[in-house]
């Protein structure tokens, strides 16, 4: 039960884009469109999963002085994997991403987990926070990537749904993506507030 707590707390009450704000930078470029919000979402999970269970395993073992450059390591160490798996087998992807899947590296959401949570949990208990939040952020990704991707291009995985749709290319640009996770996070938060009136 304590699992599936820890699991379900990143989907919603903790969701790292909607909830606690952070990650914000890759949100913001990478989500032109739902291929690219699946591929940055897919590599930040398998980095946190991979992360967490590391750092949980050494936490008893790293000096108090050296904790924050280890996790670096461990997560870099992960980031590497999930760039060059990608590089390897989804190059256009990659290619799409672009520097954003070295930068997960000095991400909020995995330096953060690694430090609040996987530093003084054990390793059952932090790979389902980070599957959490990495599922989380993911869901995320994709919801403002689908917004902006069918209103900016005009397309939905890069097939035209209607062709004689004009697009406003303002939501393909930065300001489009910060203009759709305000209004996403003010409407969440709008229910939320109205739930717990009721």
């Amino acid at each position: 039960m304590r699992m599936l707590v820890e699991f379900i707390k990143g989907l919603w009450r903790e969701n790292p884009t909607f909830r606690i704000v952070l990650g914000l930078c890759p949100t913001l470029a990478v989500s032109t469109s739902v291929a690219n919000g699946i591929g940055m979402g897919v590599a930040a999970t398998f980095v946190l999963v991979g992360s967490n269970i590391f750092v949980s395993l050494v936490r008893n073992i790293v000096p108090e002085k050296v904790r924050i450059p280890c996790f670096i390591v461990i997560i870099a160490t992960f980031v590497t994997i999930a760039d060059l798996f990608m590089k390897a087998y989804a190059p256009l992807i990659s290619r799409s991403l672009g520097m954003f899947v070295p930068l997960i590296v000095v991400n909020c959401i995995v330096l953060g987990r690694a430090e609040a949570f996987s530093s003084k949990e054990p390793p059952l208990k932090s790979i389902f926070d980070a599957l959490g939040m990495g599922i989380g952020f993911t869901w995320a990704l994709i919801l403002i990537a689908l917004i902006r991707e069918s209103l900016g291009n005009g397309t939905i995985l890069g097939i035209y749904f209607n062709r004689a749709f004009e697009p406003p290319l303002f939501m393909i640009l930065a300001p489009g993506a910060l203009l759709t996770i305000g209004l996403l996070i003010g409407m969440l938060n709008y229910f939320t507030m109205k739930k717990k009136a009721k």
